[in-house]
């Protein structure tokens, strides 16, 4: 078996709808997420901008109530790596560096996932464009 080192496995690899499971320390919860990635060139992005997605549905809806078009909800049969049908809160968007993402793959503190359906990244970019919460320049890097 070939040992790829972790820089080569991220910077090889990542494209819109790379999936990432990890902690991540910025969230309430301890559990680790799915992130998946959104750019449209993630490769030469300065900054990759992920989405997490939730299994709390209910509560996500809840929260969001009054901005249902920036919910994307995911079922489990549209996405296998997924053990449940999933929300992803496109008003909160995480923004990390391919380094960030490499460090974590090296500390084993992150798992690759198999690649999202690009129509699904698809339907994620478009509700982040339309969330009124989001940074204006993270938007302009999706249009």
């Amino acid at each position: 078996m070939i040992d790829i080192p972790p820089e080569s496995q991220i910077k090889s690899t990542i494209k819109p709808g790379s999936v990432y499971y990890f902690k991540e320390e910025t969230l309430t919860s301890k559990e680790p997420h799915y992130f998946i990635v959104i750019n449209n060139n993630p490769v030469v992005d300065k900054i990759i901008l992920l989405v997490c997605a939730s299994s709390r549905i209910m509560k996500v809806k809840q929260i969001r109530r009054h901005l249902p078009k920036t919910l994307v909800e995911i079922k489990e049969r549209d996405y296998p790596d997924f053990t449940k049908d999933s929300i992803v809160d496109c008003n909160y968007v995480l923004s990390k560096t391919i380094d960030d993402i490499v460090e974590k793959l090296s500390a084993g503190n992150l798992k690759l996932k198999r690649e999202m359906d690009i129509s699904i990244v698809e339907n994620l970019r478009e509700a982040v464009i339309n969330s009124p919460v989001v940074d204006p320049e993270i938007i302009e890097m999706l249009v």
